[in-house]
């Protein structure tokens, strides 16, 4: 079936076939941008009258509006009871005041590092799948519905490494484990 096209929509498919030469690529670059515009929009905030009140407004930044706490739950709802959990979204709201606090009445110190860091990685990987999904195009979008992989531990810092450099003032010392 021939078409006939006007001057202005060939002038179009030429500018278009420079950077789409082959239908495919079109077809692709439309999947990919589709894909995009179906993604969940961004949290926005509207905040007023906030003279004198930076500790607040602090705090909703540094919670993120609720949705820490709201992943926290997702990845731990089942596991962690609500103490647990309150005490992880305090870390991560505030990692230096709790840190101080946990290193005056932890008994453990090493252990608590082993189990707090590996929660702290499961909400990493709970928040980094949406990240991703936007970053990635489709054509790696199996690689980016898992950044985090398991099955690639050397790619993943130890643990072990982890604590010795938060010991050490949470400067990295090295990379060796």
């Amino acid at each position: 079936m021939n078409k006939t096209y006007s001057a202005a929509d060939l002038k179009f498919l030429n500018l278009l076939s420079e950077k789409f030469p082959t239908i495919a690529d079109a077809t692709t670059e439309i999947i990919n941008l589709e894909a995009i515009l179906n993604l969940p929009k961004g949290t926005e905030h509207f905040l007023t009258d906030l003279h004198g009140e930076y500790e607040a407004f602090r705090h909703v930044l540094k919670n993120a509006s609720g949705v820490i706490r709201q992943k926290v739950h997702e990845v731990f709802n089942n596991t962690l009871r609500e103490s647990e959990m309150t005490e992880l979204c305090t870390l991560i709201y505030y990692p230096a005041e709790k840190l101080q606090l946990i290193k005056q009445k932890e008994s453990n110190l090493d252990d608590w590092y082993k189990v707090t860091l590996n929660q702290l990685t499961e909400v990493c990987r709970a928040v980094s799948v949406k990240c991703c999904l936007r970053i990635f195009p489709m054509s790696f979008r199996s690689f980016s519905t898992n950044p985090i992989r398991r099955d690639r531990p050397s790619r993943v810092i130890s643990t072990g490494f982890l604590i010795r450099s938060s010991r050490s003032g949470g400067r990295m010392l090295s990379l060796s484990p």
